[in-house]
């Protein structure tokens, strides 16, 4: 998670929101990616989708079997989606999204009987990537960060 975090913080130094992923199989990053819709201008760009890709490339499938998912924000229902046809085995994330999240945030895709359904953990590292998140969307708005006395 730590790794998802710099890719995060690289996202956020690129005017993107910052989401980063990578992918594990055994010990070792098959894939990484962070959020580059904006720069890339296109939809798709998603950190899980971009290290999923990554992932597929280096292992040279498309079933990523033993892999587990680390992304710094709950994943959207287009992303849970595309772990579960990777057939990813689990997927960890640091902070929920109760507007978009599909593992459990807004709603659960997994509780929908799916052809393969990942392990979950939630909350890994919730309160840096949350502060990483919430800086952006301040900076964003011109807001000055509170400081406490």
């Amino acid at each position: 998670m730590r790794r998802a975090l710099e890719l995060a913080a690289r996202a956020a130094a690129l005017g993107e929101v910052p989401v980063g992923c990578v992918i594990v199989k055994g010990g070792v990053i098959a894939g990484e990616g962070f959020n580059c819709r904006e720069s890339g201008k296109n939809a798709l760009l998603h950190a899980e989708l971009t290290a999923i890709a990554a992932a597929c490339a280096a292992l040279e499938g498309w079933r990523l079997c033993g892999c587990d998912m680390y992304v710094t924000l709950e994943p959207c229902a287009m992303c849970a989606g595309a772990a579960v046809n990777a057939r990813i085995d689990g997927i960890v994330f640091a902070a929920s999204d109760p507007k978009a999240g599909a593992l459990g945030g807004r709603f659960d895709l997994l509780a929908h009987g799916l052809n393969h359904t990942p392990r979950v953990t939630g909350g890994v590292l919730a309160a840096e990537a949350s502060a990483l998140l919430t800086g952006f969307f301040r900076s964003l708005r011109g807001e000055k960060e509170s400081v406490s006395e």
